[in-house]
């Protein structure tokens, strides 16, 4: 067990002042270019990471306190390799927060039975998305584009789209009712918009459909941004 535990020690990012530290310090010397530096800036990296020592003299290293060469050392070029530390921790700490799949684009629906195991079978916390659709009816395809963008923005959130036709709902979905939003999570509706359309302008946009279901909560928070794009906002 307490081996287990040293293992876990060692591999997890740590918290505090001094966990930041030992942390940065480590990615620090992961990301350095070791080839081009000088001899003697060399020497120290090989001091700082002890490939040589055991594992209680590496640890006792790793969390003793910077010397001033290391300062200067870790202090050189900082501006780039912070940016990609800081990106790093962001991408670990969303990881740690995010539950449930991921997934890649709209998924087309064949038939009902394909409808019926995405409602039941989908992981509790997922929101399911389904687009029931007719090729010529009004705003239909303007709605799969836009869904086709969401998809992208929201990963956890699993959209489909169904052929009224091809799937034998014609008959339940008439044109006047379409196209439909039908919203789903833990096998339970909790979103039914016919004819959802109306609800937008003419002219509508994925930032539309986004701010419609929004309006009634149905979609999670968006991924984090990047952390150079929000630097680089933060310049302009």
């Amino acid at each position: 067990m307490s081996g287990r535990m040293i293992d876990l020690e060692e591999t997890a990012t740590h918290t505090g002042p001094k966990g930041v530290i030992n942390d940065w310090r480590r990615f620090k010397l992961e990301s350095m270019d070791r080839e081009n530096l000088p001899p003697a800036k060399k020497e120290l990296l090989r001091q700082m990471s002890s490939p040589n020592k055991s594992k209680d003299d590496s640890r006792a290293n790793l969390n003793r306190k910077m010397s001033v060469q290391e300062y200067e050392l870790l202090k050189e070029e900082d501006e780039g390799c912070l940016k990609k530390y800081r990106r790093r921790c962001m991408e670990e700490m969303h990881s740690k927060l995010s539950f449930g799949p991921k997934f890649d684009g709209v998924h087309n629906l064949d038939s009902g039975e394909d409808f019926l195991e995405v409602i039941e079978k989908e992981h509790h916390s997922t929101v399911v998305v389904v687009h029931i659709y007719k090729v010529g009816v009004k705003g239909c395809e303007q709605l799969n584009s836009c869904l086709d963008c969401l998809a992208t923005e929201y990963p956890t959130v699993k959209f489909c789209r169904i052929d009224a036709v091809s799937s034998g709902a014609a008959e339940r979905f008439s044109d006047e009712y379409l196209p439909t939003l039908l919203v789903y999570k833990a096998g339970e509706l909790i979103g039914n918009f016919l004819a959802c359309t109306q609800h937008l302008n003419e002219e509508f946009f994925a930032t539309d459909v986004e701010a419609f279901l929004n309006s009634y909560g149905l979609l999670p928070e968006k991924e984090l941004p990047g952390v150079d794009d929000e630097e680089e906002n933060d310049v302009e």
